[in-house]
């Protein structure tokens, strides 16, 4: 399971410098807007030492971290939602995405052109928030009319999904994102969420510039939206672990781990998933022959390492004579930092 983010903003934001900082990757940065077009694609490591400590407890050969997708989209401005700027192409990209990393220039530089014509966050955040609320009504439109057909047929499932369009279409004319708690129970109709509405996706706003620019409505304003910020320069690589760590938070997302001589590797799973689950993303037979699971915290096992050039036992041997490695079963929810071992038949 990989996690999907795509950064948006309007043009001359920072979000390809962002991308850059993230990647490492040489793309097409130039002080005019739509320089990107197509979205490019990082895949990035999440920052988390236990990898490396748990491999260096096991001797592994390899360690493979959980990893985020970035995708550097390109710049939306007013109008996107009728094409203006190759807007359709671009809010095409975003659909694609699990999650939003909204990215507003708070910082003040004459010589960086905006395309409004001078810095203003709260109008900018709107701007944006505009045109996915414009696109995802477009998009309800477009199926409603089948939905309102299938509903007249009497069948209750139509009748549900038609109802929750209706809701759905309500909050966004009055200008509310359906990512708002409020509104979970219209995403949790499967016809809403096959249609990946652009308002229903978690966002996190990077606010670029120093924290002495950011004026108070701007964060009552994301605030109240739901969302969480940071304020990061983006001419500074300290935000990019921060980025990446909250973006997989908002998602509800953890990490647990298997180690051993040939490989230490970190797995990305939704809290609250079950042993047998969680197995599966290793292997998809892991599921289904799923017996049990032994299960250690890492900070537990790196704990019970016996000290350097020690003739004791390994880390695991002490760890199951203290009493910390547990079998678990099949109703087991994994919790961050769990490291397994599946047994399977």
């Amino acid at each position: 399971m990989k996690l999907s983010i795509g950064i948006v903003g309007l043009p001359n934001v920072g979000k390809s410098t962002l991308f850059k900082l993230l990647t490492k990757q040489e793309i097409t940065i130039a002080n005019y807007p739509f320089a990107t077009i197509d979205p490019n694609v990082g895949v990035v490591a999440v920052p988390d030492e236990r990898v490396q400590k748990l491999s260096k407890l096991s001797h592994s050969k390899k360690e493979i971290p959980a990893v985020v997708e970035f995708y550097d989209i390109a710049g939306l401005v007013k109008g996107a939602n009728k094409g203006e700027g190759l807007g359709n192409q671009f809010l095409a990209n975003i659909r694609n995405v699990q999650a939003i990393a909204h990215i507003v220039r708070v910082f003040g530089e004459s010589d960086i052109i905006h395309v409004e014509g001078g810095v203003d966050p709260i109008r900018d955040i709107d701007i944006i928030e505009t045109e996915l609320i414009f696109k995802d009504l477009e998009t309800i439109s477009k199926v409603r009319a089948k939905a309102e057909g299938e509903a007249r047929s009497g069948d209750t499932h139509a009748r549900a999904n038609l109802e929750a369009m209706r809701e759905a279409q309500t909050a966004l004319e009055a200008g509310e994102l359906l990512a708002d708690k409020k509104h979970s129970h219209i995403l949790q109709n499967v016809r809403i969420s096959e249609l990946q509405l652009l308002t229903a996706k978690p966002q996190l706003f990077l606010l670029n510039g120093n924290p002495e620019e950011v004026s108070e409505e701007v964060k009552r304003k994301i605030g109240k939206m739901g969302f969480e910020y940071l304020i990061a320069d983006l001419k500074d690589e300290s935000a990019v672990p921060e980025l990446i760590k909250k973006a997989y938070a908002i998602l509800n997302l953890i990490s647990f781990f298997t180690t051993g001589e040939d490989e230490t590797r970190a797995w990305t799973i939704e809290r609250g998933t079950k042993a047998p689950q969680a197995a599966g993303v290793i292997h998809t037979d892991f599921e289904h022959k799923f017996i049990r699971a032994e299960v250690i915290g890492a900070e537990k096992l790196l704990e019970a390492a016996p000290p350097a050039g020690s003739a004791h036992a390994d880390a695991w041997s002490i760890a199951k004579q203290k009493g910390w490695l547990r079998l678990e079963g099949k109703e087991y929810e994994v919790k961050d930092g769990d490291v397994m071992v599946i047994r399977h038949g």
